[in-house]
């Protein structure tokens, strides 16, 4: 049953700021253009509250140019692109991007990496190798890869290879990672031989069942980002990265008495379940067109959806098939995570394609409540060359130790940065890989960001060449 609105406000009157906390990360309140700060001195210089230190304190120059980091902390480097070798030889692929992390067999941890590699294999140094059986399109260059670590040993093979783009991806609650393709190129474009723009399902624990791949059309055909599941109610909820017009947040419902399970998206029709976009409205009942309209944290919207007349898109994309008064849009689309009974959701900048700016928004959508709070709210970053402040969140996770872990895709500096559940945030990683020229350094976004099942290790990834590192220290809780 839909929120109406006339619930929705009246619900908005009764609780007030009650649903404006929905969740236990908390309002997550950030100061625009004051977001590293690590210490109550620089807080205060900053207007912010003069409170306890938070994070680990300064990032301390890498003398090998890979990770700068806090004192205490390590890296270790896991798989790098055209460095590390695959079981089968091949060096490891490029471009790596979103990961989960799994409990493998002895001990181990199972990394399922996704490789956001687009067009022809041609176009590509290092693309993911195309093993028998494993292939769904040969001409593409994406796929992911499955990195088992054991101590000091790692190996790697591929899960799935023959896709586009692979971008940030999703793990199941029954232990599998849906890997996304973000384009809409179909057979005879690009150079493809298939259409692509779908969600695969890769098995990390059983090589066998990801043999023959097919994707998961129920989940439609458009540019997907990031996809997570409600163990609950069975929903799955998923991102879309696209502009002109800007994408959406769908959700997919699965038929009547489907039940989740290993391998069972596979055996879903075409059409199965139902495929809907969402559609936002204020406390007064107002509908929102798009989420950039949104200026303060805690901002709460409730949320309808509503029906997509062709989700594999056959003559026109998805987002394309509502007129604007019908859906709520939000620029750059990006990375997910389920926690706190509910979605985590990034929307990683809005510029001049939005209604309104900013450098990033973290949305929570409660799936019981039917709302949609803002949580983080990143403001326009002035200077981002310039080590301090943060923009263009794009994977993200909940931290075991309080809080969320942010993997930042803005211009300039590259971090890994915390959120605290009172609002502060805090770097925890800058990326010193230069890809450009000392003249003109570039550093490439973080990608993949996700804790050891045991919360010991954040892996993270760089996404250009394509760098997995295993980031260790002495990770605390981080205080309100």
């Amino acid at each position: 049953m839909s929120l109406t609105r006339r619930d929705f406000a009246r619900t908005s009157a009764l609780t007030g700021a009650g649903i404006a906390l929905a969740g236990s990360v908390g309002a997550l309140a950030t100061a625009p253009n004051a977001l590293a700060a690590t210490d109550g001195a620089t807080a205060a210089a900053r207007g912010l509250d003069d409170g306890p230190e938070v994070g680990y304190g300064p990032l301390l120059p890498d003398p090998d140019g890979i990770l700068a980091l806090p004192a205490g902390f390590s890296y270790r480097i896991v798989t790098y692109s055209g460095r590390t070798r695959l079981e089968s030889g091949e060096f490891t692929p490029s471009n790596h991007d979103g990961t989960a992390a799994f409990t493998g067999p002895r001990g181990a941890t199972l990394l399922v990496n996704n490789h956001e590699l687009g067009g022809p294999r041609a176009d590509w140094d290092h693309p993911v190798p195309t093993p028998e059986g494993l292939v769904y399109d040969p001409a593409a260059a994406g796929g992911c890869t499955v990195v088992e670590v054991r101590g000091d040993q790692v190996a790697e093979w591929v899960g799935i290879a023959g896709t586009s783009t692979n971008c940030a991806g999703g793990r199941t609650p029954w232990g599998t990672w849906l890997t996304c393709e973000e384009t809409e190129d179909k057979a005879g474009q690009n150079g493809m031989t298939k259409d692509h723009g779908y969600v695969f399902e890769v098995d990390p624990q059983d090589r066998r069942a990801n043999r023959d791949p097919e994707p998961v059309k129920a989940l439609g055909r458009y540019a997907h980002e990031a996809v997570v599941v409600d163990p609950r109610r069975g929903h799955l909820y998923l991102t879309e990265d696209a502009s002109n017009p800007n994408g959406l947040l769908y959700r997919w419902t699965p038929p009547h008495g489907f039940r989740h399970g290993r391998g069972r998206l596979r055996t879903l029709a075409d059409d199965a379940g139902v495929l809907e976009a969402f559609r936002c409205f204020d406390s007064r009942g107002r509908f929102v067109d798009d989420l950039s309209r949104a200026t303060r944290t805690g901002t709460v919207y409730g949320v309808d959806w509503v029906a997509v007349p062709d989700r594999d898109a056959r003559e026109v994309s998805v987002r394309k098939q509502f007129t604007d008064g019908q859906v709520t849009r939000a620029r750059k689309l990006e990375g997910m995570w389920w926690a706190d009974g509910g979605a985590y959701i990034v929307s990683s900048y809005a510029r001049q394609e939005s209604p309104g700016r900013h450098d990033g928004q973290v949305w929570f959508y409660d799936p019981s409540r039917r709302t949609l709070t803002l949580k983080v709210l990143l403001g326009i970053n002035p200077d981002p060359d310039e080590d301090g402040a943060f923009d263009g969140p794009d994977n993200i996770t909940v931290s075991p130790y309080g809080g969320l872990i942010v993997a930042e895709d803005g211009e300039g500096v590259q971090h890994l940065f915390g959120a605290t559940e009172s609002g502060r945030t805090y770097p925890i990683a800058r990326n010193e890989v230069n890809i450009g020229t000392e003249e003109k350094p570039e550093y490439s976004e973080f990608t993949g960001v996700t804790f050891s099942p045991d919360g010991r290790t954040l892996f993270a990834n760089i996404q250009q060449p394509g760098i997995m590192l295993a980031i260790t220290g002495p990770w605390k809780r981080q205080r309100r």
